[in-house]
């Protein structure tokens, strides 16, 4: 079987993505999904997305994990399938599409940066030493002072296979403060990656929520990584956050053909 494949990333994080809209890649199996996503043997990407048609929406996202397993939402991955779509003459001012959490907006800007609507968050639990929320992926906050020196593949495997996580798993976030009081350094451990991605949208919208949670007092939040610059937009009201918006840049690397068993 040979299957024609795009990779996109959003500030190094990465993706194999493919036009579905046939429904000729909806058979997909795990181990091919983990191959495709594989760094050595494969076309390598921290997962993969089908873009589906569906009568009520632009477009339907599927996204799976580099491991293969299908997983919830992916803000980085939401970002770069938009942008896709745009390329591919899918061709709105606004898109709306839905995804496995639920329906989303998106606009692409005349630059290329595309911005994704995330859904409401309702609730932030205070555990003490971190935060737990949910952006469309369960997220664990902690806040550190060196989080540049970090072992982050160290310390995050450790909370992920914790035994309050280990069973369905969390991606895990340090979080810097830098010294601009919108401004903050985040680093991921993705479930599903099993390790450090050069971002993570969900994880970038979740530290920035936190850190509006420590009372900062600001509703937009540059946020670096390891592979570039995003920012998040919302509306405190009450104890939620709503109109969050997710901004950053969404770029094609290349595409090509590759050849795939049928296991």
């Amino acid at each position: 079987m040979k299957l024609t494949f795009y990779k996109y990333q959003g500030t190094g994080n990465d993706f194999v993505i493919l036009d579905n809209r046939n429904n000729g890649y909806a058979s997909l199996t795990k181990n091919q999904i983990n191959f495709l996503c594989d760094r050595r043997f494969g076309i390598g990407a921290d997962g993969l997305m089908l873009l589906n048609s569906h009568p009520s929406y632009d477009f339907e996202m599927k996204y799976y994990n580099a491991d293969g397993g299908e997983s919830t939402m992916c803000g980085n991955g939401g970002r770069c399938l938009v942008k896709f779509a745009n390329d591919i003459g899918i061709l709105k001012e606004s898109y709306h599409f839905i995804a496995i959490d639920g329906e989303h907006e998106a606009s692409v800007d005349l630059d290329g940066t595309v911005s994704l609507k995330m859904n409401d968050v309702n609730e932030i639990q205070y555990k003490g030493d971190h935060f737990i929320l949910n952006t469309g992926s369960p997220h664990y906050v902690q806040s550190k002072s060196d989080v540049q020196q970090l072992d982050v593949y160290k310390e995050g495997h450790k909370i992920r296979y914790s035994p309050s996580f280990e069973k369905e798993g969390i991606n895990v976030n340090f979080v810097e403060q830098l010294e601009a009081a919108d401004k903050i350094f985040v680093r991921t451990y993705e479930r599903g990656v099993e390790d450090e991605t050069y971002s993570c949208g969900t994880g970038v919208t979740a530290a920035a929520l936190v850190s509006y949670h420590n009372e900062n007092g600001f509703n937009h939040v540059d946020v670096l990584t390891k592979g570039g610059q995003l920012s998040v937009e919302f509306d405190k009201i009450g104890d939620s956050f709503k109109n969050i918006w997710l901004t950053g840049p969404a770029e094609k690397v290349f595409e090509g053909t590759i050849a795939l068993n049928t296991v």
